[in-house]
């Protein structure tokens, strides 16, 4: 086992079974991790690189894959729980609001490493929908002075949520007039996500939707929506598409 120990609990290598060799890679560079894994296979033996969340999203995968490929190691990626996700659980909001934003955008803020042309948080942060930022919370006054100059207000809510999972997760809820002031003083530099947008504000899962108060449901379980399993009292809008699990 070849586990991220900076950001996996200790918790997780107690599943494995006994005699197993546990390394953790915080210190390790590539060249390193790789040299473990090829010894262990070279030897018969399986392993697994367990990292954190999912390792699709910023796992830095793609170079350990290459390196298998070379090396015509068969493997298999195991799907895991994206911390955006969790955090989401753990805030109980839905990131896609009806009547509200319908999309999520995943990103960084500008640092050590640069963005692509069009990506920078300015540009991303103008569509004005719900705002995941990673690796970005040591960064945050430049976050919050470019989500201003992007659109956002001083009122939008946000979260910062830090080790979402883990026993000292801390979750903070404000809005970006004084989020960063927040995240100074409880002295966040890592290891925390940012989510910004209408989906974070934590009055909206005690509003009652009416047509009064502009607040909506989804159409998918209204009682007069018509889709593929289901016949409604009415007819179903053209830009649903029925049977959708998502909507």
């Amino acid at each position: 086992i070849i586990y991220a120990d900076s950001l996996v609990h200790p918790s997780v290598v107690d599943f494995a079974k006994p005699g197993a060799e546990v390394h953790g890679s915080k210190t390790l560079n590539l060249g390193e991790i790789m040299d473990l894994t090829l010894a262990a296979v070279r030897q018969g033996k399986t392993v697994a690189r367990i990292q954190s969340g999912d390792p699709s999203i910023y796992g830095a995968v793609l170079e350990q894959m290459r390196l298998l490929e070379a090396e015509h190691v068969d493997y298999e990626i195991i799907p895991g729980v994206c911390s955006a996700f969790a955090a989401a659980a753990r805030l109980k909001v839905e990131l896609t609001v009806p009547g509200g934003p319908q999309s999520i955008i995943m990103t960084r803020a500008e640092g050590r490493v640069s963005m692509p042309d069009g990506e920078q948080l300015k540009d991303l942060a103008a569509h004005g929908t719900s705002l995941i930022l990673f690796l970005s919370v040591s960064r945050m006054v430049s976050v919050v002075r470019q989500l201003l100059e992007a659109g956002y207000t001083e009122s939008t809510p946000v979260a910062v949520v830090y080790r979402v999972g883990w026993p000292d997760e801390i979750v903070i809820r404000s809005t970006l007039s004084d989020i960063a002031e927040k995240v100074r003083d409880g002295k966040f530099t890592l290891q925390a996500l940012v989510m910004v947008g209408e989906a974070m504000d934590p009055n909206l899962i005690h509003q009652v939707p009416t047509a009064a108060n502009g607040v909506a449901s989804s159409h998918l379980y209204s009682s007069d929506y018509t889709h593929l399993y289901r016949t409604g009292d009415g007819e179903s809008p053209d830009d649903e598409e029925g049977g959708s699990d998502g909507d």
